[in-house]
């Protein structure tokens, strides 16, 4: 039987375009790896010479020799010595190959494509549950993050701070002067609790502005107060165990201890913050997830009573509490309030703090400040993941705090904030139909209105978006199991800190018309 190379024959070069506008090497070998991939090109057609397929499609051979180098060095050709080039042995013939047909081939398939494919377009999208049979993947399906608003920030965003007010040029300097002559220490694999001199730093500025006693060794940076909250949910959470949240609550903290595999119990939330008393009820919980400087969304301050109750619990049933500080700057009425970490005596409380809502959320830096026999384990468990923290953005902020631009920072926003919500309270559209009163707002960055349906709030959004207003749904913040009525759950979520006082203005004007319309 004659070799079976010898029955094959250069491809037809027909159906090749190429822009000459662009890059003609690389456009030849992409249309080349197509074709192979997808099966035109059969394994064993011999391609054309260089000199010849150039002379075809009228460029030089320079671009085809580039082309097939590409090809040949990924392994879609092969070059057989005094006989050409040929499409590589992609796949093993079947195993019931018939006998070859003695009619020459020419390097088209007239079947449909059988290599892999790169076209998605119009293929049907299925779950990654339903491809990658995983209860982990399950579980994201039904606890992931959205998609976050697009745009610059716009009234009432929620989570976003003044960063219009960040000094900028001060940073870019402090970065500038870390870049030009960086310690070649730093340029290693480092510490995964983070940088030393921050960790002091925060130390000694949460001793100084939130009464709590601890030291560098106790903190963990972390990518943000997110990652904190899933390290928890990582480290403190076994499969099948109760995890006490707030109802309404932070969903995000709900999801990374959901998809750590714990059964969220949502835990209601009155005027003095969560009840503690539904708390003891929920007996498979050693886990609860809380905001007690200001509850998030509800804005509800825990009572000093509320906190004690807390801490007895964790003590009583050698439970944790996480406590998420994610805006305990902005306190408007007196100093801000000791946390419970401060209260703690027993090494019960993981705290978790932010720098995004004091400088801007896409900073990605937060910290952990922990109990010391935890410390070990979160450092090795975050080292797993990511190794260690950006180390620019950690020294740049060290220096940051070190020359006091920080505490002035948050002294300038902490203003800000307090003359963004007087600008929100004094404007705010008075008789809405459906539309409790405002509340008063002595902490945070929101707040939050009561609405009396669902259908309302849904309606008030809607108009609100209309005229380029943001404003998020309270209903969005229960569990989906909540046995509170659905019409209980409505109510207006708004963030008075995004934009500056006159586009807050602006933004009560056309809310006003589109309300009253």
């Amino acid at each position: 039987m004659p070799d079976s190379s010898t029955l094959s024959m250069p491809f037809n070069p027909a159906g090749i375009e190429l822009d000459r506008r662009q890059g003609l090497s690389r456009q030849l070998y992409q249309a080349l790896r197509l074709r192979v991939l997808d099966g035109r090109l059969a394994s064993g057609t011999r391609l054309p010479a260089s000199r010849d397929l150039a002379a075809a499609l009228a460029i030089s051979r320079n671009s085809v020799v580039r082309a097939y180098d590409q090809l040949y060095a990924e392994g879609f050709i092969e070059g057989r010595v005094g006989d050409g080039t040929y499409v590589a042995q992609l796949s093993a013939p079947p195993p019931s190959a018939k006998k070859l047909s003695t009619k020459v081939s020419t390097g088209f398939s007239t079947g449909l494509p059988t290599a892999l494919s790169t076209n998605f377009a119009n293929s049907t999208v299925l779950s990654s549950s339903k491809v990658i049979h995983s209860g982990v993947l399950q579980r994201l399906e039904n606890n992931h993050l959205p998609h976050p608003p697009s745009g610059p920030p716009r009234a009432f965003r929620v989570g976003v701070p003044a960063f219009d007010l960040f000094p900028f040029d001060v940073w870019a300097k402090l970065n500038g002067a870390f870049w030009r002559k960086p310690d070649l220490q730093q340029m290693c694999y480092g510490d995964p609790a983070g940088d030393a001199r921050l960790r002091g730093l925060i130390a000694a500025y949460l001793r100084s502005s939130r009464g709590m006693q601890c030291s560098a060794e106790q903190i963990v940076i972390t990518s943000g107060a997110q990652q904190a909250i899933s390290l928890c949910a990582q480290l403190l959470v076994e499969p099948g165990d109760g995890v006490a949240i707030e109802n309404p609550g932070y969903r995000a903290a709900g999801h990374a201890f959901a998809l750590a595999g714990g059964i969220l119990r949502g835990i209601g939330v009155d005027e003095e913050g969560m009840d503690c008393s539904a708390l003891s009820g929920a007996s498979d919980c050693r886990v609860a997830y809380v905001t007690p400087s200001h509850q998030y969304p509800t804005g509800v301050v825990m009572s000093l009573a509320r906190r004690l109750e807390l801490l007895a619990w964790a003590e009583r049933t050698q439970g944790w509490i996480v406590e998420d500080d994610y805006d305990g700057e902005y306190r408007y009425t007196g100093a801000p309030l000791a946390p419970l970490a401060a209260l703690d005596q027993q090494g019960r409380v993981l705290y978790v703090g932010t720098f995004g809502k004091v400088a801007f959320p896409a900073l990605r830096l937060g910290y952990l400040v922990l109990p010391p026999a935890l410390v070990p384990a979160f450092s090795q468990r975050r080292a797993v993941d990511v190794r260690h923290s950006e180390v620019s953005t950690q020294a740049v902020m060290a220096e940051f705090m070190a020359a006091g631009h920080f505490q002035r920072h948050i002294r300038r926003m902490r203003r800000a904030a307090l003359n963004r919500r007087n600008t929100l309270l004094d404007g705010w559209p008075m008789a809405i139909p459906g539309v409790g009163d405002l509340p008063a707002v002595s902490a945070g960055l929101h707040l939050t209105v009561k609405v009396e349906s669902i259908d309302r709030e849904q309606q008030l959004i809607e108009q609100a978006a209309r005229v380029d207003v943001e404003i998020s749904g309270l209903s969005h913040y229960w569990l989906p199991d909540s046995t509170t009525p659905q019409d209980q759950r409505a109510g207006l979520v708004l963030g008075f800190a995004a934009v500056p006082e006159a586009a807050i203005k602006a933004a009560l004007a056309r809310l006003q018309q589109a309300w009253r319309a």
